[in-house]
């Protein structure tokens, strides 16, 4: 039975791009397109990994994130976390400042526009 991936992002384009990417590995994968419903999606399909995109209305990345790490039944559930930020205002953040500011990191860390390698590597890294 394939490895379930949820994808929350609100951009439709890039949950599409790693759709197909994710897919052409082998692994099943639903997406959501905002914190709450990526919320929702965690707890109904219990995924083995999340690929969570950090700006978004409502709950952003950030704070998915952290309400993870408070639920029981998702914080052991590994996080690869997409940003545009750097592209958009020339800021990025490490896992490393991440963990500074919320207590936890993420798994791994991907620049947009997304590097389907960097992507592929980063899932066969994360899940073994």
């Amino acid at each position: 039975m394939p490895k379930t991936i949820l994808v929350v992002d609100d951009e439709p384009d890039a949950v599409d791009f790693v759709t197909e990417i994710l897919e052409g590995e082998g692994y099943k994968v639903v997406s959501a397109s905002d914190g709450n419903s990526g919320l929702a999606a965690m707890k109904q399909e219990k995924p083995d990994l999340v690929v969570l995109d950090v700006q978004m209305p409502g709950l952003d990345g950030f704070q998915v994130f952290e309400a993870m790490k408070k639920d029981d039944n998702l914080k052991s559930i590994p996080v690869i976390m997409l940003t545009g930020i750097k592209e958009k205002i020339g800021l990025g953040f490490s896992g490393e400042e991440m963990r500074a500011y919320m207590g936890e990191r993420p798994n791994a860390y991907i620049e947009k526009p997304i590097d389907a390698a960097k992507l592929r590597q980063a899932v066969k890294e994360v899940l073994g």
